[in-house]
């Protein structure tokens, strides 16, 4: 079987604001760059990347649009905030993007400020059906090592949280149960059935960790969106992460029998979904501490060893691709641990939370500064 790299695609969300507020300026934005469009809530935005294979150029599609937004906002003493969530004192009342959007209103009355996080969005091109549903239930299996690496939201309205990832504790899932898809016909029916009594508005109001995308929802799909990770302002952590994904799956394409949870589980596939749902919730309070449970044996194991095993797992195929120095910032974050554990220790050390993000606002600006 010949191996060959997949299409990528990312959806990131941003925060705007100055060094120690959140400030809403994404209509502007919106009509002054092509490819940023608003969320429901004014204070961040989001930039969309075309379907690429080559990481260099994936690296220049995630830099510049941010670069370029960055410009624009230091003319408006503005910058990005490179949290997941409204880390700054904030007004808690929603500050809706657009007024006559009947979905943003049904989000305010429903769920208000709890969807106003940042994160991304890394989507996988698939056009195999029956690939995309083994490749979707395998990394909901494993959608909490993603969302370890990534967590960088400790702090919420000025204050500490007991969790690394507010944002995934926060976030409203919806619908609450999300089964383990089967195939294709499954899928569509449980959209519909869904749709039709009311757990969800319309095709986008599917809020998981991962779910099937495509042009033509839930009838046309071509590729699996991992929707878990926070935002992570090192791009070379992000293509880190992608590329684990990336692996993770092209190994499943050839490890069928033993990689896809219907044939490698001792779990039924219910069992499989809370199982998964559990591991999500333990990894966004602790991360890489996180005590998770293995979805192939029932056996508890330390979320970064898991990673660790993963990694050794896609290190042929890796080596292979000429993709094995892209997983560097992964083994990086291992021994350092990731953005939320690094800023919960500065804070534990006597900074507040206003002096950790005007640091890390310098240091995203610079990195981005500096990267060619």
């Amino acid at each position: 079987m010949i191996i060959e790299n997949l299409y990528k695609g990312f959806e990131v969300e941003l925060f705007t604001g100055s060094l120690n507020s959140h400030i809403g300026v994404s209509d502007e934005i919106e009509k002054t760059f092509f490819n940023f469009v608003k969320e429901p809530d004014k204070r961040n935005v989001e930039y969309i990347t075309t379907p690429e294979k080559d990481y260099k150029v994936i690296f220049n599609q995630l830099l510049t649009p941010r670069k370029n937004l960055r410009k624009w906002l230091m003319k408006r003493d503005l910058t990005i905030i490179p949290s997941s969530t409204l880390c700054f004192t904030h007004n808690s009342r929603f500050q809706r993007s657009d007024i006559d959007n009947i979905y943003h209103q049904f989000i305010q009355d429903n769920y208000g400020i709890s969807i106003a996080t940042s994160s991304v969005h890394i989507n996988i091109g698939i056009d195999n059906l029956d690939q995309l549903f083994a490749a979707i239930r395998l990394v909901r299996c494993e959608a909490a090592l993603y969302l370890s690496i990534s967590a960088s939201s400790p702090f919420l309205n000025n204050q500490i949280t007991n969790n690394h990832s507010q944002r995934w504790i926060q976030f409203p899932k919806t619908p609450n149960a999300v089964p383990f898809f089967i195939n294709h016909e499954g899928y569509i029916k449980w959209i519909k059935t869904n749709i039709a009594n009311g757990n969800m508005q319309n095709i986008r109001h599917f809020w998981s960790s991962i779910r099937p995308n495509g042009p033509e929802r839930p009838l046309i799909l071509d590729r699996l969106e991992l929707r878990v990770c926070d935002f992570v302002s090192d791009i070379n952590l992000l293509m880190g992460i992608t590329a684990l994904l990336e692996l993770r799956i092209l190994n499943l394409f050839e490890n069928i029998k033993t990689l896809d949870p219907i044939n490698a589980s001792i779990f039924s596939l219910d069992e499989l979904s809370q199982i998964c749902d559990q591991n999500e919730i333990k990894a966004a309070k602790n991360s890489l501490n996180a005590e998770l449970i293995n979805w192939t044996d029932g056996k508890k194991i330390i979320c970064s060893e898991w990673i660790e095993k993963l990694l050794a797992d896609v290190s042929l195929t890796a080596e292979k691709l000429n993709m094995k120095h892209l997983l560097k910032p992964i083994y990086r974050v291992l021994e350092e641990g990731n953005q939320s554990m690094k800023w919960i220790k500065q804070y534990e050390k006597g900074l507040s939370i206003g002096e950790i993000m005007k640091v890390a606002i310098y240091d995203m600006a610079k990195s981005d500064e500096e990267s060619i």
